[in-house]
């Protein structure tokens, strides 16, 4: 940094990353509170603790191969032709958001004074993969062991999420070029693709003990302390601010980009270098928050516990297309994506004895799954990529957003990189015997074992204290 008005931008920068990195902190201490509100008491430790070490076993994992997969895979099995290796600008150019820090290869030393970009975004993309992997958390409390979810939590959290957003949000990914996929906050990346995993899982794992009666009819195990169920969800809505800013690049110079030599006009765009404003994304989260909320109070008949989660749904239906819907579209694409949600969850559960206890798959999968395809209707014929239009990239085709590609990709991030991957893991699982806790075990608590420590303990602190 050789001025003080670019020592401004680029610490602006790093700060403004940081900052969504802390603010995604609370959607994970969210999940925490909100799965202990859900699962019962015998279970709560365990459920605290399967938390807790989903952060270390993601953080480290993602460190030594998931941020490598991010920037080593975008074009797929050579599906797409790699604008890294067209572009002499791209590779080259020494300024911020250039493509020099996306490089796998780049320096992520925080005592690097060089750095002011890597070590934030590969703190805030972290997140999303603790985001990834507590979405599966809660879909199998109270039955699944913790080598097992370990396992999962790594899977999904530095490798499955991290080769779909590969393939939906990296700058050369192939779903952008070919099938003119848009997922600017992620109700695929991420979000379907995770609750496709989920879904695998718990195809695998069974139900809860209980959750159906011999005659087939689903038992409503409800939320054991309403309290911690809705402060964590309020947590995760106010993380997931954070979330929508961090899928976000803070000033970025459109002139030259879009092909307007001599032009300087400096933005906020989304991931894509599609212009946005965090002014128009907040309009947006709200209208869509608001929308689910309301169609969850109506179509579960208040239900508080419903109510809640689709205030979630509703965001994340309306994240694929959040950096361009009208505030009022993005209020109805609410509404659209939790009445599908609701519907699907009862209708799988039914259909296929699926125990889903707090609604991920439904809330994540299938709300992210149809915000995808409405996307595709909805934004038809727009950019994909604001790489399409720029100078930089002439002669570099993506297709624009429309509705067969927007539902391949959702096939291919809710199916391909999410149901099959954690069906084909849990079968493993299974097999290896790893998969689930014993039937005692689930019946006295999963806690069990901890609190016999407990008094095993005292009983020592007794005998040696006479």
């Amino acid at each position: 940094m050789t001025d003080e008005l670019g020592a401004l931008t680029t610490i602006f920068t790093e700060f403004y990353y940081w900052v969504t990195v802390v603010l995604m902190f609370l959607i994970h201490v969210g999940f925490c509170m909100y799965e202990v509100g859900a699962s019962r008491y015998k279970h709560h430790q365990h459920t605290l603790m399967k938390n807790t070490m989903l952060i270390p076993l993601v953080t480290v994992t993602w460190f030594l191969f998931g941020w490598w997969i991010y920037w080593a895979f975008p074009t797929g099995p050579g599906l797409a032709p790699s604008i890294m290796n067209e572009s002499a600008a791209l590779i080259t150019d020494e300024s911020a958001f250039s493509a020099k820090w996306y490089v796998p290869n780049s320096e992520l030393m925080a005592v690097n004074l060089g750095d002011h970009i890597s070590g934030v975004f590969w703190a805030a993309f972290l997140l999303f993969s603790w985001t990834a992997a507590s979405i599966v958390s809660g879909a199998v409390i109270e039955r699944i062991t913790t080598f097992a979810f370990g396992i999962l939590a790594i899977a999904i959290g530095s490798v499955f999420w991290t080769i779909d957003a590969a393939w939906g949000w990296h700058f050369d990914g192939w779903m952008l070029k070919l099938l003119g996929y848009h997922d600017a906050y992620a109700s695929g990346v991420i979000h379907a693709v995770a609750g496709g995993f989920a879904l695998g899982v718990l195809a695998v794992l069974g139900p809860r003990i209980g959750k159906f009666s011999s005659s087939g009819e689903p038992r409503n195990i409800g939320p054991r302390n309403p309290w911690l169920v809705t402060i964590g969800l309020f947590l995760i809505y106010t993380g997931f601010w954070g979330f929508y800013a961090a899928c976000n690049i803070p000033i970025f110079n459109l002139g030259p980009e879009y092909g307007m030599e001599g032009v300087t006009y400096f933005t906020a765009t989304n991931i894509y270098v599609t212009p946005t404003t965090l002014s128009g994304i907040t309009m947006n989260f709200l209208m869509s928050l608001s929308g689910g909320l309301l169609a969850g109070y109506v179509v579960s008949r208040g239900d508080p516990f419903w109510t809640y989660s689709s205030g979630l749904a509703g965001i994340i239906c309306a994240s694929a297309g959040n950096d361009l819907y009208h505030p009022i579209q993005s209020m109805i694409i609410g509404m659209i994506g939790v009445v599908i949600a609701y519907k699907l969850h009862y209708w799988v559960e039914r259909k296929f004895k699926i125990d889903d206890a707090v609604g991920a798959v439904a809330v994540h999968g299938y709300a992210g799954f149809a915000g995808l395809v409405i996307c595709g209707f909805v934004l038809n014929g727009y950019p994909s990529s604001g790489y399409s239009v720029g100078s930089m990239w002439v002669g570099t085709d993506y297709a624009p957003i429309n509705p067969l590609g927007m539902f391949i990709g959702a096939l291919i991030m809710f199916v391909v990189l999410g149901f099959l991957p954690g069906w084909i893991l849990a079968k493993v699982l299974h097999g290896m015997g790893k998969l689930r806790i014993p039937r005692e075990v689930e019946l006295a608590g999963l806690d069990y074992d901890i609190m016999e420590a407990a008094k095993e303990d005292e009983k020592s602190v007794a005998s040696a204290s006479r």
